[in-house]
């Protein structure tokens, strides 16, 4: 309840996607009844700028709000804007070695570029900084998404591409809670087992994100520390208190998509274990209609705490600093080609 004695109206406990390139009539409606937190674009919605543009804002008349928009572009594999609209971006841990010494401030420039870049669409979020701790055995479906091979190396750059990030008007989504360096299958398509002492977790693949645990957004990893709790870290009350005492981590947690195949059960079960377990937000992706209705009516409303916590999010988003972009891109392309000594 507010001071006053009236009811707190809570988003909807979910963030979702649109079919293409702009909302049906179906959507429309659907989304102003969900009241979803907020919304993620694909490659599928993607086409020119004037249609991004129009697409953000028809999700946001939609639920008559400032409602966030995040997007994956985190370079290699991983983007959704693609040259020769936009910039290409090099696998993050290729250019992180490819930088060397230069790393920190090489990875803020790209971020910072690819924030203009998003904030110009509409699009105030992206799921970045992936701060897991790569391994020799880690699965090559984030090998090379990963910024390095140990904590300190992997939270520093993080850092970098967080401040990027968030100088450009973008907010970053700390990924994946709390750390999905060591699996070695692919989470999309099953769920990885962690055999690792808590105590070597915590001095290794933790580490980052209590370095970076006071960023706005997080996501989650979906996979088991067989250690700590025999069950997926999403659906894991244990692992969800590990992330708000150990790590500290006080900001929205939204689960990976929960349409993942590294989780087993209906996506109504799924999205009420995640709430249970204390996840803030469902993401879903790729899915029907009627399975983002689903997982919207098993999500239902926020808890106020997740409420506040989903306000000082929407508190972090500022105002891009004014910087000269022609001037950061031709200093990110010296640092890249060695022309640049600081």
């Amino acid at each position: 309840m507010h001071p006053g004695g009236h009811p707190v109206t809570c988003f909807g406990a979910t963030i979702l996607d649109a079919e293409g390139l702009r909302l049906s009539t179906e959507e429309k409606t659907f989304f102003a009844e969900a009241d979803p937190f907020g919304f993620i674009l694909f490659a599928r919605n993607i086409d020119s700028p004037e249609q991004v543009r129009a697409l953000c804002a028809e999700m946001r008349d939609a639920v008559g709000r400032a409602a966030p928009i995040t997007i994956d572009q985190e370079g290699g594999r991983v983007q959704r804007l693609r040259a020769p609209t936009w910039r290409d971006w090099p696998a993050p841990l290729d250019q992180v070695k490819a930088a060397g010494e230069h790393a920190e401030a090489v990875m803020y420039l790209r971020y910072r570029l690819i924030a203009d870049e998003l904030h110009s669409l509409g699009i105030d979020s992206n799921c970045a900084p992936l701060v897991d701790v790569a391994g020799p055995a880690t699965h090559p479906f984030l090998q090379n998404r990963c910024y390095g091979f140990d904590a300190d190396t992997v939270a520093r750059i993080g850092r970098a591409v967080a401040n990027g990030l968030l100088d450009g008007g973008v907010l970053p989504v700390l990924k994946h809670i709390p750390g999905h360096g060591r699996a070695q299958v692919d989470s999309h398509l099953d769920l990885p087992m962690v055999d690792a002492p808590h105590d070597l977790l915590s001095q290794t693949d933790f580490a980052p994100f209590a370095a970076l645990n006071d960023l706005p957004l997080g996501m989650t990893a979906h996979l088991v520390y067989s250690a700590i709790d025999p069950h997926p870290a999403t659906t894991s009350a244990s692992m969800m208190r590990l992330i708000r005492e150990e790590i500290g981590f006080d900001g929205l947690i939204m689960t990976d998509d929960i349409s993942m195949k590294a989780l087993r059960g209906s996506l109504t079960d799924l999205s009420r274990a995640s709430i249970e377990a204390g996840c803030d937000v469902i993401l879903h992706c790729n899915g029907t209609l009627e399975e983002r209705r689903e997982v919207a009516e098993a999500a239902g409303r926020m808890t106020e705490v997740a409420q506040s916590r989903a306000e000082r999010a929407l508190a972090a988003r500022k105002t891009p600093d004014s910087v000269d972009i022609p001037a950061l891109s031709a200093k990110l392309d010296a640092l890249i080609n060695g022309h640049v000594d600081d």
